[in-house]
């Protein structure tokens, strides 16, 4: 699947000599994604690098070969194909940017860069040293997510004219930096909101954002100053060129009842679907297509998504490591949450 595409990307003609991938950062979710990689053929887990021996020792369970670099300039020197990065968010841009300019494709956790300028550099390094650029918005490739593109692509639900948009995470992150607005560049809608954000535009084929409102808020009170704390709430009512009227709502830590609540539901002139979890699971999703009062349910759990977009990347990578056009609308997703920010 491309950037753009809803489509997976199938090896067709893989390179002879398996992809040589080194992973920065191999905390949970570096080592969830290794494992989604380390049985593919075309695939060598090749480096390992991170601070802390316990998630090293962890990780090298799952890549029993791979050198272990004592930081990113010696994963630099050792020939990679591509380069999986899930350090703290405040590395990813300079990182990213330090590999690409090696030659190195890479994958990176959300965000990508702290602000739409980060972002844009990112691409930038990666266009002009023609290397594949992705970024890990896992929630595209659910197979809920799948079914509603499906309804939307075939314009079954008509003119889609409001969006609705929820994730409520009941703990919060459990890192103490994602609460330094320094090195996280923002609270919940940095984290969660990124992923509403980015499967509103990637389902509507990116439209034109006219006009962002919205109000952040830390423990409770108005969110004054971003420097000083991140907003554990947010909302923001985003306008767009096609008439729509996108609602979107995120939170860390609320009295929510459940683990967490996490939906998108688009209406239309003939029809409505929406994506939503199950039981208040992060993993647990179902799609249903609404008609007046009737509802339909199109896909149910289980289903198994959470390394789909890191093997897509190496799928591609296999294929071809050059530019994909389609990382330029990570920038549109960037500047949508800058906007929220500063429409606060």
């Amino acid at each position: 699947m491309s950037l753009t595409s809803a489509q997976p990307t199938l090896i067709t003609e893989p390179k002879a000599a398996p992809l040589r991938l080194g992973f920065l950062g191999t905390g949970w979710i570096g080592r969830h994604r290794l494992g989604a990689l380390a049985s593919l053929p075309h695939v060598e887990v090749s480096a390992l690098s991170d601070p802390d021996a316990s998630c090293l020792a962890a990780a090298r369970d799952l890549a029993a070969d791979a050198e272990i670099a004592a930081d990113l300039d010696a994963m630099l020197a050792l020939d990679l194909d591509g380069l999986v990065i899930a350090t703290p968010s405040a590395l990813h841009a300079t990182q990213a940017i330090r590999a690409l300019n090696a030659g190195i494709a890479v994958f990176c956790q959300k965000p990508l860069g702290r602000s739409a300028s980060e972002v844009s550099d990112v691409i930038s390094a990666a266009r002009c040293n023609d290397r594949l650029l992705g970024i890990d918005m896992s929630y595209r490739f659910t197979e809920a997510v799948q079914a509603v593109r499906r309804l939307l692509d075939q314009g079954t639900l008509g003119h889609v004219h409001s969006i609705d948009l929820t994730f409520h995470n009941a703990y919060g992150p459990d890192k103490p930096w994602f609460y330094d607005p320094l090195e996280s560049g923002g609270g919940c809608v940095m984290d969660l909101g990124i992923h509403l954000a980015d499967l509103a535009l990637w389902l509507l084929d990116f439209p034109e954002v006219v006009s962002v409102s919205s109000a952040l808020k830390s423990n409770g009170r108005p969110l004054l100053d971003r420097g000083a704390a991140c907003e554990d709430y947010a909302t923001a009512m985003v306008e767009l060129a096609s008439g729509a009227t996108l609602r979107l709502t995120c939170s860390w830590r609320l009295h929510a009842g459940q683990d967490a609540i996490i939906s998108a539901a688009f209406y239309g002139t003939e029809g409505g679907a929406q994506i939503r979890n199950m039981d208040g699971s992060f993993y647990d999703f179902a799609a249903e297509y609404m008609r007046g009062t009737s509802c339909e349910r199109l896909t149910s759990p289980p289903d198994d998504w959470g390394g789909r977009a890191i093997v897509d990347w190496s799928n591609r990578l296999a294929v071809d490591r050059g530019f994909d056009a389609g990382a330029e609308r990570l920038l549109d997703v960037a500047r949508l949450l800058d906007r929220i920010y500063a429409g606060a």
